[in-house]
């Protein structure tokens, strides 16, 4: 959508499934010169430290490409896991909604300077 990159996972990932999309997802950035990613995980009923992990690399390799992160559609038994795992997701950042995540990202698009200091502080 414009210079984001929108993904919607509908299935459960499993850990070659993750991996694909770190690899799918990096070229995608790269290739298109994206300024930001939303992954929706609406659909994910379940995140083991694995899945985490690997969104964590997406958004770090995202950063790197010089595109932002944002994850929407987080289920609180999702959320709960993650806390619980200790797993932080540097450079996450996350919204209720697939709305409320491209207004995000169009807010650190806009403001790149100021996204960069505040992303070691996001989960």
């Amino acid at each position: 959508m414009g210079v984001f990159l929108i993904v919607t996972i509908q299935v459960d990932m499993h850990d070659q499934l993750a991996m694909k999309l770190q690899d799918d997802l990096t070229s995608a950035i790269a290739k298109s010169e994206s300024r930001g990613v939303l992954i929706d995980i609406s659909s994910l009923e379940i995140v083991d430290s694995f899945i985490g992990r690997m969104l964590a690399n997406i958004a770090a390799m995202s950063r790197v490409l010089d595109a932002h992160t944002v994850l929407v559609g987080m289920q609180p038994a999702v959320a709960i896991t993650l806390v619980e795992l200790g797993m932080s997701l540097p450079g996450v950042r996350t919204a209720l909604n697939v709305e409320s995540g491209m207004a995000l990202l169009h807010s650190l698009s806009d403001h790149p300077k100021e996204s960069e200091e505040d992303a070691s502080s996001d989960t």
